[in-house]
C-alpha cells in the first residue's frame, strides 16, 4: 500500500498522496466559489448592479489548506470565509455574505459548511410550523414510557395508557 502511494503520488508531482487530496479540496472549493460567481453575474441584473465594481478583495490560501477570502461590491454586497482542513478528506468553512434583495430587504446568511452539511442562519430563511400539540404529548408519552429492550418482559398493550 505505501509503494502504491509513493508511485502515485511521483505521478501527481506531490510530496504526498494527502498533499494531493488537500489540492483537490481546495480546488473543488475554488470551482464550487467560481461557479457561485458566474450564477450570480449571470442572473437579471438591476440597473445599479450593471456597474457594480469590486471595492475590496482579499484571499489568503495556506500551504495546509487553509484559506480566507474576503469581499465587497459597490452595490452593497459583501462576503467573507475561512477554512480550514479537518481531517485527510474534510474541511470546514465558515463564512457569511449579505446583499440587497431585488425588494429592498437586506439579506444576510451565516454558515457552517462541514462534515454534517451546509447549515445556513438567516432572518430570511424559512422557518418549519410549530409541532401540533397531539405529536408533543405522544413525543412525552414515549419518552415516559420507552419501549422495553430486548429481553425485558413487555407489558401488554391494554396495561399502557396513553396520556
Amino acid at each position: 500500500m505505501m509503494h502504491f502511494k509513493r508511485r502515485l503520488a511521483a505521478q501527481l508531482g506531490v510530496q504526498s498522496v494527502r498533499a494531493a487530496s488537500a489540492g483537490r479540496v481546495m480546488k473543488s472549493l475554488v470551482a464550487a466559489v467560481a461557479l457561485c460567481a458566474v450564477a450570480v453575474l449571470g442572473a437579471p441584473q438591476r440597473p445599479q448592479d450593471q456597474q457594480a465594481v469590486i471595492t475590496r478583495q482579499d484571499s489568503d490560501i495556506s500551504p495546509d489548506g487553509s484559506f480566507t477570502y474576503t469581499y465587497e461590491t459597490s452595490n452593497g454586497i459583501r462576503a467573507d470565509a475561512r477554512g480550514q482542513q479537518v481531517g485527510p478528506e474534510s474541511l470546514s468553512v465558515q463564512g457569511q455574505f449579505s446583499y440587497t434583495a431585488d425588494d429592498g430587504t437586506p439579506i444576510q446568511l451565516q454558515y457552517l459548511a462541514d462534515e454534517n452539511g451546509f447549515q445556513p442562519q438567516g432572518a430570511h430563511l424559512p422557518t418549519p410550523p410549530p409541532i401540533p400539540e397531539a405529536i408533543l404529548k405522544s413525543l412525552e408519552f414515549n419518552r415516559q414510557n420507552p419501549e422495553p429492550q430486548e429481553g425485558q418482559p413487555q407489558l401488554p398493550a391494554a396495561n399502557r395508557r396513553f396520556g
